[in-house]
């Protein structure tokens, strides 16, 4: 009887657990897409100043932006601005790896993320679960306690009977 009892337990609170999961699981997808929208932003800017710094790195435009700085030698502020500029763009070419390796990353989590969902979905205890209110529940949870007790009751009065007789 004890047995028995325990099993409609873990029934109940397995079917409440896989509803808590399949949110969380869709909640873990739309906040993975939401950092990959956020990471392809900022790689886009990256894309965007490295492609700046490129042209920038041109001699005729370094030589344009000391057009108006007057110095008696002029080509160690040319090469200055050159190796400022290249540091910069290395620095911009680092960042966009580190960026590419996340965006890579999320993207199969994401993909994982989905297939999680989509097999949590398909699970038949979870679609009567996770579709239902929260009024459901207690429903549930209120008919298994009494299911329950219902149970235990039949047993003690059958025990009773074999008892007396």
């Amino acid at each position: 009887m004890r047995v028995k009892l325990f099993l409609v337990f873990i029934l109940i609170f397995t079917a409440t657990t896989n509803a808590q999961e399949s949110s969380s699981a869709a909640e873990s997808l739309e906040k993975l897409r939401a950092q990959l929208i956020e990471v392809q932003g900022r790689e886009e800017a990256l894309r965007a100043r490295a492609q700046q710094l490129d042209e920038s790195l041109k001699p005729e435009n370094i030589e344009r932006s000391l057009a108006g700085v007057g110095s008696t030698k002029p080509e160690e502020l040319r090469e200055l601005r050159r190796r400022q500029l290249t540091i910069e763009r290395d620095s911009v070419q680092a960042q966009l790896k580190i960026l590419e390796t996340s965006r890579q990353r999320l993207e199969a989590a994401i993909l994982a993320a989905e297939a999680r969902a989509y097999q949590e979905s398909a699970r038949p205890e979870n679609k009567l679960v996770a579709s239902s209110s929260g009024s459901y529940l207690w429903l549930m949870f209120g008919g298994g306690g009494a299911a329950a007790l219902a149970v235990t009751g039949g047993v003690l009065l059958y025990r009773r009977k074999m008892r007396l007789r």
